[in-house]
């Protein structure tokens, strides 16, 4: 028999599934809180049935978003600190396993964005490319060192999350641009800084992140921009050796096409067929990318192998949310 999920657990699944819940960071943390709503509510008279309820919520959560690594590190996390003989010691080492999770989370956005805001400079203007919390980070930090900072935005279609970071700006009194995605280019010679964040980065210092970078990290190497990522450790793939290999999640096609629009869902205009295709993310190259800044500093591309291997060593054995 299934076993039974808390509502903050399917609550968090859904909200992940449709963006309401947006960010790898915040993913994480949504999904380190659903699974110690799970464990506290828990009706387990069994220390087996209390845990195949905690990888029944874990299986959950992960099948929301197949490329954002931060989801599956959070439940690996939480998971991997279930310990006990008896349900109340394992109720308490999952709930104190996710709270541990959390705080270190919020403490690494913090050392994040103070080793970020180092390479940005007084007077820097900075293109961003969807929201990222991580790259954002870099730049409030920046701001309470006192320096002044300008934004050109980028759009983000087809979700226009560039208006979210835009707007975000805007409250911290960043004068900010905000350009449509097919105008970067014309703005760069206007930039100091690409800033971006990362979903997934891969052991060869791949980065996957919103459909457009890898266009814009392009674009910028060939006008001399330097391109910088922010993404906390919790964003390193450790089982991928390339980003290639990361599968990027397809979404509705309809986030492409707007109510107004003549085209139809069904691909058929004027007895004409067509597909739509809706990749949420790209993967750029470690040759584009200058650097990648976590909370334990700044690092090329090419050492982030090394990192990895410091952090997590040589992984055995299958995933904890597996039977």
């Amino acid at each position: 028999m299934d076993a039974e999920l808390h509502e903050s657990v399917e609550e968090a699944a859904s909200d992940i599934a449709s963006m309401e819940i947006r960010g790898a960071a915040t993913i994480a943390d949504a999904a380190a809180e659903a699974l110690a709503a799970q464990a506290e509510d828990s009706t387990a008279d069994d220390p087996a049935a209390f845990r195949a309820e905690m990888r029944a919520a874990a299986r959950r959560l992960r099948e929301t978003r197949p490329t954002a690594v931060s989801l599956p590190n959070a439940l690996r996390y939480v998971l991997r600190g279930m310990d006990g003989e008896t349900v109340p010691d394992l109720r308490e080492s999952v709930v104190e396993s996710a709270r541990e999770f959390r705080r270190e989370l919020d403490q690494a956005q913090e050392n994040l964005g103070r080793i970020g805001a180092n390479r940005l400079r007084d007077g820097d203007t900075v293109m961003t490319h969807c929201h990222s919390t991580d790259a954002l980070s870099c730049v409030e930090a920046a701001l309470d060192q006192g320096k002044e900072i300008e934004a050109i935005v980028k759009e983000t279609r087809p979700r226009k999350q560039g208006h979210i970071t835009a707007k975000q700006l805007r409250e911290w009194d960043v004068p900010v641009t905000l350009v449509v995605d097919n105008a970067a280019r014309r703005y760069l010679d206007e930039t100091d800084h690409v800033l971006v964040g990362a979903d997934s980065i891969a052991a060869d210092g791949s980065v996957i992140n919103k459909i457009g970078t890898s266009g814009l990290a392009v674009n910028a190497r060939e006008r001399g921009v330097p391109i910088m990522v922010a993404a906390q450790t919790l964003k390193l793939h450790p089982d991928t050796m390339t980003g290639h290999t990361v599968e990027i999640e397809m979404r509705d096609e309809r986030e492409v096409l707007t109510e107004d629009e003549e085209l139809e869902i069904d691909g058929e205009t004027d007895g004409e067929s067509f597909a739509i295709e809706n990749p949420a993310f790209d993967v750029t190259p470690p040759r584009y990318v200058d650097a990648i800044v976590t909370e334990r500093g700044q690092f090329p591309p090419e050492s982030i192998v090394t990192l990895m291997r410091e952090l997590f060593g040589d992984q055995q054995g299958g995933e904890p949310w597996e039977e």
